[in-house]
């Protein structure tokens, strides 16, 4: 097996462990953020009803001004755009799912970027 596919493995079960705990709702959404080699997508799902709530993403018009990629500056802008859509679709509180990712870096930028737009984790 070559160590790409291992690593998509181990990967994955990183992320089933980490949804078996999170879940979302109405009234405080799962947050999931997901970074791909040039872009960053976010969205606030309520698993209840399985639907989406709010949802960003560096390919959006508003956020692709800043010249935003998926690196630490675009993660910081698009924390701050999605805080304010989510602001504006009667979010106030989320559960964060880092979607198998340290909280290192690109995602803990996301994460206290989201917080100072006002979101509470």
């Amino acid at each position: 097996m070559s160590n790409t596919i291992q690593k998509a493995i181990l990967l994955q079960k990183r992320k089933w462990r980490i949804r078996k705990l999170v879940a979302g709702t109405a009234a405080r959404p799962r947050l999931t953020v997901k970074f791909s080699g040039k872009h960053i997508y976010a969205q606030a799902v309520d698993d209840d009803a399985g639907k989406t709530l709010a949802f960003l993403s560096t390919l959006d018009a508003e956020v692709r001004k800043g010249n935003a990629k998926s690196n630490l500056s675009g993660a910081k802008a698009l924390g701050t755009a999605f805080a304010i859509k989510a602001k504006a679709a009667g979010i106030t509180a989320v559960v964060f799912d880092r979607n198998g990712r340290l909280y290192h870096g690109r995602v803990k930028t996301f994460a206290d970027a989201t917080r100072e737009g006002g979101l509470q984790f």
